[in-house]
């Protein structure tokens, strides 16, 4: 099942196991069924005698596997084959399953262990999907933690008529208990939090009780990880506060203009600039939103407050807040929402399977959400504002040879349709006849810009008319000691290595102020009056 290549590091990474295992599964005599048995017994084979196989189980979910510990016949389920993106989390699975510890802070495994109540989690997942394996894999750890947490991974392709009968139109979809938990990337610690009512009051008590920082980040993309190492190394007290570390890169699939990395993804390098990160002594504080910057009083400390009523308290912050993708915000959109109306072409795509999608957008990502579409879906519809396309040339050459593809010009998406349970078409007008159309179809991917996520800000430091904090070449904000870098400032190209750059810019900015603002004051020059 397995090519040799991937054989070779299964065989290494299951040398890491501490316990035995037992795969128990759940087959039948389709084609599925026999991958799935060839994936297995690839698996077993690499276990060296440290895995089983059972293959009596008889869960109503075909092709289907648990990874239980020797002894048990409980553990994480996977429902169709873990290959793709997916390949890691199973391998991280067996390897949790076998004793050897995750890369997860203690506290984390603490809160875990320590939730009391049931759960029982179904979580569906494409194989193209970059945003799933973050889910799966904190969900597989939980149930592989505690006990009482069950979950079971859903390879949505393999189970077509169980993602139309729940409808499920976005990945990752959590379900618990059969009904909707969550969607989207998630990471361990929001889950958590989720699950543990209680978990944002304590953090929230444990922020208010810090120092003040020296610099502080607020942001964790590739401008607030440079700004954060830039910052460490000089020897001061550095913070990072971010909703997710990682930002927009999380989002981001292939990455091929990273200079001297020829090809890496977004979720690689998300979890590599975290690392180099910690290899510092700098505070990260994940899952914290900020609501307000208020500037420097007579103490000479800038506040940044956050949504849980804490604040933090800074001689200097960098603002790394990084951007969004834009909405069409049109009637239907956000009622249709992960109900046909999707982001992330990659993760999605699969789950419209021979259907009729539109793509809004003509610049670079919507040309290529069409492309990559229109290899799984019966047709593709491009919805361009424009009187022409924006996408780069060599894009727009291959989008037109593509026979299952049409590209209106001048068109304005007034209202996505829908049935009250899912998108059934879109509304669209012409801005040079103006005259309005209907379209039916049942996927829309939205592709058409980005947004700085700079709201919180406004009236406290200068926006451009865009939203866009006003910086200069030091990275400067029009509030003394509060800098910013990134997709979130005036910078004309929003590109990861263009953020970094600035990250960095912005932290020797930040240390420069300090210097100059910690200076002693030179005395009063005294006259000296000689006589002869």
């Amino acid at each position: 099942m397995l090519d040799e290549s991937l054989k070779t590091q299964l065989q290494q990474y299951m040398g890491l196991l501490r316990q035995p295992l037992r795969l128990i599964a759940s087959l039948d005599d389709s084609a599925a069924s026999q991958d799935m048995r060839g994936l297995l017994d690839d698996i077993v084979t690499a276990g060296n005698g440290k895995i089983t196989l059972d293959a009596t189980g008889t869960d109503a979910r075909t092709p289907s596997f648990v990874i239980a510990r020797e002894g048990e016949n409980h553990g994480v389920r996977f429902a169709g084959l873990p290959l793709g993106h997916e390949f890691e989390s199973l391998v991280l699975a067996l390897l949790w399953t076998g004793g050897h510890p995750p890369k997860v802070a203690q506290d984390v495994i603490d809160s875990i262990k320590a939730i009391d109540q049931a759960f029982d989690f179904e979580v569906y997942m494409s194989l193209t999907c970059h945003n799933c394996p973050d889910v799966v894999q904190a969900l597989a750890l939980m149930a592989i933690v505690n006990p009482k947490i069950r979950t079971t991974v859903i390879e949505g392709g393999a189970f077509q008529q169980e993602v139309e009968q729940r409808q499920v139109m976005a990945v990752p979809m959590v379900f618990q208990g059969g009904q909707m938990f969550d969607s989207g990337r998630m990471s361990l610690e929001q889950i958590v939090a989720k699950l543990d009512t209680g978990a944002a009051t304590r953090e929230a008590e444990k922020i208010k009780a810090k120092d003040a920082f020296d610099v502080l980040v607020v942001g964790g993309g590739p401008a607030g990880a440079a700004a954060a190492i830039y910052a460490a190394r000089k020897g001061i007290r550095t913070g990072v506060a971010a909703e997710r570390f990682g930002g927009q890169v999380l989002d981001t699939l292939a990455i091929e203009n990273f200079i001297s990395v020829q090809h890496t993804e977004g979720p690689k390098l998300a979890a590599a600039l975290e690392a180099h990160v910690r290899e510092y002594e700098v505070d990260i504080m994940n899952l914290q939103r900020a609501t307000g910057l208020v500037p420097a009083g007579a103490d000479g400390l800038v506040e940044v407050q956050l949504e849980n009523g804490a604040s933090l308290k800074s001689k200097t912050v960098i603002l790394s807040t990084g951007a969004r993708w834009r909405q069409m915000n049109v009637p239907g959109e956000d009622q249709y929402r992960n109900k046909g109306v999707a982001y992330c072409p990659h993760c999605d795509g699969p789950l419209f399977k021979g259907k009729r999608v539109a793509v809004i957008g003509g610049g670079n990502s919507g040309v290529e959400a069409a492309i990559d579409l229109a290899g799984i879906v019966s047709h593709v519809t491009v919805f361009e504002f424009d009187s022409k396309l924006r996408a780069d040339q060599v894009l727009q050459d291959k989008l037109y040879s593509l026979p299952n593809v049409k590209v209106i010009l001048n068109a304005q998406t007034t209202e996505v349709l829908g049935d009250g349970q899912k998108v059934n078409g879109l509304v669209y007008t012409d801005r040079v006849g103006g005259d309005s159309h209907r379209v039916e179809l049942e996927g829309i991917f939205v592709q058409i810009g980005l947004l700085p996520n700079t709201e919180w800000l406004r009236g406290t430091v200068e926006l451009s008319n865009r939203g866009e904090i006003v910086i200069d070449e030091r990275g400067q904000t029009s509030v003394p000691g509060v800098f910013a870098a990134g997709d979130c400032t005036t910078v004309p190209y929003k590109q990861i290595i263009i953020a970094m750059g600035a990250g960095s810019t912005a932290a020797l900015g930040a240390f420069d102020h300090l210097i100059r603002s910690s200076a002693p004051q030179p005395a009063a020059a005294t006259a000296v009056v000689e006589t002869a």
